[in-house]
């Protein structure tokens, strides 16, 4: 049993559990090397435009890569593999969507910090909270950046809080008290898993290597725009009833 009944009982209360080294080798590795095939070939992209910007990706600071499983293998096999069937059926329950996916990659030196923020602050209003997997690539230190989680019980709220734009960041911000949360430390192949509405953050990068991580998250349902009918994110069907789709 991967996810522990103390585990989800944890998520259901405070919103968040660690589970450290539950990747395999060749999960750790595959997911790596797609890694930097992907950060090479957004830096062909940037010398083929002039630029050192594409988005909200930096050369050499940060790097936002998302929805790559259609055309990788390797994360699509990832994605839906019994390894994460399990984790979301626990928490989640008998029917499970992947919603999104991204890596998020801050650089030697470089990598930016991000604010006190719920996943759903990015998203609106409205919509059943869903499941975020934080899956470290390297091994994750307060020096390099690591994330840090404010469980439901020191934030006040389990609820949905509205946010505003940070100047100079852009970063949505949430929460403004003085408690500084848990850092997460955990060897590479682990995993923080944590619901869209639990207050998070990350440090700066002041190591000499990169800090990889890879975001997997799904909901028990699709989740809609703010006041639409329209799916924000994918809907993609991974379980129905118990059964994979």
């Amino acid at each position: 049993m991967i996810v522990s009944p103390e585990q989800a009982q944890q998520f259901h209360e405070e919103g968040y559990f660690i589970l450290e080294n539950v990747l395999s080798d060749e999960q750790l590795e595959g997911l790596r090397s797609e890694a930097q095939r992907y950060i090479d070939m957004m830096h062909e992209e940037m010398d083929a435009q002039g630029t050192d910007t594409l988005g909200i990706s930096h050369r050499d600071k940060r790097y936002f890569i998302s929805l790559m499983h259609q055309e990788s293998a390797i994360i699509s096999e990832f994605l839906f593999s019994p390894l994460m069937e399990e984790i979301t059926r626990a928490v989640l329950g008998d029917t499970v969507y992947l919603f999104y996916e991204q890596y998020v990659i801050k650089a030697a030196e470089k990598g930016l910090h991000f604010g006190w923020h719920q996943d759903s602050g990015y998203v609106g209003d409205g919509h059943k909270p869903y499941l975020t997997c934080w899956i470290t690539l390297d091994d994750v230190t307060e020096e390099n950046g690591t994330v840090y989680i404010l469980p439901y019980s020191r934030a006040g709220t389990r609820g949905y809080v509205e946010h505003v734009q940070e100047a100079g960041t852009n970063d949505k911000i949430g929460y403004t008290g003085d408690d500084p949360g848990i850092p997460v430390i955990v060897p590479a192949g682990s995993m923080a898993c944590f619901s869209s509405t639990v207050f998070h953050r990350s440090g700066t990068n002041t190591t000499p290597y990169m800090r990889r991580v890879y975001l997997a998250q799904y909901s028990a349902a699709p989740v809609k725009k703010e006041g639409s009918d329209e799916n924000f994110g994918l809907a993609i069907p991974f379980l129905k009833e118990g059964a994979r789709t």
